[in-house]
């Protein structure tokens, strides 16, 4: 469900008709995307947008109650995974609802990412900069 306003038509239109457990995708640069997914492509020059910039507009439009990330975005780009968290236990904070986090082969991501709605492209150009988040609701 939408919480605010959204310059991107596309993405503003994806979470306002989210509904509860939908999922979208938002991805780095590398990410394949399905031909079947519709593709939101922020992408514009290596590194604009940023994942974290693109995952902080999104979070201010849409109450998530889950996140899906690979394994791999630990162990390979930690500063970054650990920036997501940071966002996630802030959102956490102040809708004052939990957050499921879950991990997963990144292979399984891959195909995890069928089942969402959209998928999101950004510059971004770290390694496994994905995250898969599920729709919650504002009440």
């Amino acid at each position: 469900m939408k919480k605010n306003t959204l310059l991107n038509s596309e993405l503003s239109y994806i979470i306002a008709t989210l509904g509860h457990t939908d999922e979208i995708t938002i991805c780095d640069a590398g990410l394949p995307i399905p031909d079947a997914s519709q593709r939101i492509d922020l992408a514009l020059i290596q590194g604009i947008p940023t994942f974290i910039d693109t995952v902080k507009a999104t979070l201010a439009e849409m109450q998530i109650e889950g996140v899906i990330v690979a394994e791999e975005f630990k162990t390979v780009s930690p500063q970054m995974h650990d920036e997501l968290m940071t966002l996630i236990a802030a959102e956490e904070a102040q809708c004052g609802k939990s957050i499921t986090v879950s991990y997963i082969p990144h292979e399984e991501f891959k195909i995890h990412t069928r089942g969402s709605k959209a998928i999101v492209r950004t510059g971004e150009c770290t390694p496994y900069a994905n995250v898969i988040f599920q729709s919650g609701v504002v009440f």
